[in-house]
């Protein structure tokens, strides 16, 4: 029995209580204790979990990921990558679409409406990182993340989206091409089974993997209130470089630029040059093997 993969499955990510647990008790003690009905602590949430778990198989699960293209890697394994370490709350695993190692890479987040300047930049810059043997992370949505990806992409670059859905949903639906693509010379990672489908609080979770992966987050545009800066932030809270495009100052999509500029969260950046200039080698690394 795979006790670390049957709590993947039932536990929703981003949990400090669950997290805590785990790391005090042990995967073995916290799985025999929910299927048991032992557990005593947090138990609303626990009778859930326990629900779920006594109606998974860890041969099913398995077989469901590996259907996907996919496979589980866990804080055990020697390809896990360390810098998810450094959250308060580590996801309990992963699933992957490609083996990952260690090597520079840099998120790049940003609004689902861009203007035609927003998605010129994220592409421009995205290549430009690509071009100097960056890895470029984004969340695979529209907008910011879509040209981020693209421009990675067409710079013969690797790409890693982190989605808010299982690897096999298509989520957006627009983008399956794209997730095709960074399939063949990247990576899909996702905090849930591959026929999850997304939901609007795992966008935020999902966040939280984006900025620790990168050494740094540049936000192209974002409104004032955005998934975009709380990806920033959870950065800056993790030391991470935090980096941010100035915009118009009559442009709405730039005010969230803006606002981490002017409260000091983010530092200016103009070139991809003067972002890896910024950006503290000796965090947050990520590389996939064969890439």
């Amino acid at each position: 029995m795979n006790y670390r993969l049957a709590l993947f499955s039932a536990i929703e990510g981003g949990s400090t209580f669950w997290t805590n647990e785990i790391s005090q008790k042990g995967v073995v003690q916290v799985y025999e204790e929910l299927v048991g009905d032992f557990y005593h602590g947090n138990r609303n949430s626990a009778e859930k979990i326990s629900a779920k778990l006594k109606n998974v198989k860890s041969e099913e699960l398995s077989e469901e990921i590996l259907k996907a293209g996919g496979f589980f890697l866990s804080p055990e394994d020697e390809s896990w990558p360390q810098a998810l370490n450094d959250l308060v709350a580590p996801p309990i695993g992963i699933i992957t679409t490609a083996d990952l190692m260690q090597c520079s890479s840099v998120a790049i987040v940003g609004t689902r409406n861009p203007t035609s300047y927003g998605a010129r930049v994220a592409s421009e810059f995205a290549a430009g990182f690509a071009d100097r043997e960056w890895c470029v992370i984004s969340g695979g949505a529209y907008g910011i993340d879509t040209s981020a990806h693209k421009g990675a992409l067409a710079a013969e670059g690797r790409t890693i989206a982190v989605l808010a859905s299982g690897i096999s949903v298509n989520y957006p639906a627009g983008n399956e091409r794209l997730f095709a693509e960074i399939r063949e010379s990247g990576a899909l990672i996702s905090e849930v089974m591959p026929n999850v489908k997304a939901r609007p609080e795992r966008f935020l979770t999902r966040n939280r993997i984006i900025a620790a992966l990168s050494r740094g987050t540049l936000v192209v545009e974002a409104a004032f209130r955005s998934g975009s800066l709380r990806t920033a932030r959870e950065a800056a809270s993790l030391y991470r470089t935090v980096m941010a495009i100035p915009g118009p100052i009559t442009s709405p999509t730039s005010d969230g630029c803006h606002r981490l500029i002017q409260e000091r969260c983010a530092e200016i950046v103009t070139s991809p040059a003067d972002a890896i200039e910024l950006m503290n080698p000796l965090t947050g690394t990520l590389s996939l093997n064969g890439a």
